[in-house]
């Protein structure tokens, strides 16, 4: 450590923005391609909630795009637009990883059961949402760089959402 730096630097703070429960539609199974298990799974609709905005994800308003790879993991490619309580658009696009074991593969795939935020420590799901909106009341949001700590199950996925600071 330079003389400089303090313990504090090492670590990254974050900003709870909201958690997004994600209802999903009934996926589209593409199939093994070159780039691994390809299926479509449209966003059916659901509600965010947080401190500084909710309200609704627009029903069908995007999909995710996911594969499952070579290596067993999952990689997520997930576009939606949002529309908080007040009427205001915005469009997220994240990527992430769902890492599991292949024993706990059924598990973590499971989005009909019961929410088990517990449960969550079986599998690895994380992703990085980045934001646009015309609004200027939420511009905010064009700037950040957020992460997620996610999980599934409730008919979907649940995402507790992040900003770095």
């Amino acid at each position: 450590m330079s003389s400089s730096q303090t313990p504090t630097d090492r670590e990254v703070e974050t900003e709870f923005l909201f958690e997004a429960r994600v209802q999903l539609a009934e996926a589209h199974h593409v199939g093994q391609t070159p780039e691994g298990y390809r299926m479509n799974v449209p966003v059916a609709g659901g509600r965010f909630e947080g401190p500084r905005l909710s309200g609704e994800i627009v029903p069908f308003s995007g999909a995710d795009w996911s594969r499952i790879r070579s290596d067993g993991s999952g990689a997520l490619d997930v576009r939606m637009t949002l529309r908080t309580d007040d009427g205001v658009l915005i469009y997220v696009h994240w990527h992430g990883v769902m890492r599991f074991t292949p024993e706990e593969q059924a598990y973590a795939l499971d989005f009909a059961k019961p929410d088990d935020p517990k449960g969550a420590a079986r599998y690895y799901f994380r992703a990085s949402p980045r934001f646009e909106v015309a609004d200027e009341r939420y511009a905010w949001l064009n700037t950040l760089i957020c992460v997620t700590k996610s999980r599934t199950g409730d008919g979907g996925v649940i995402h507790r959402v992040f900003a770095l600071r």
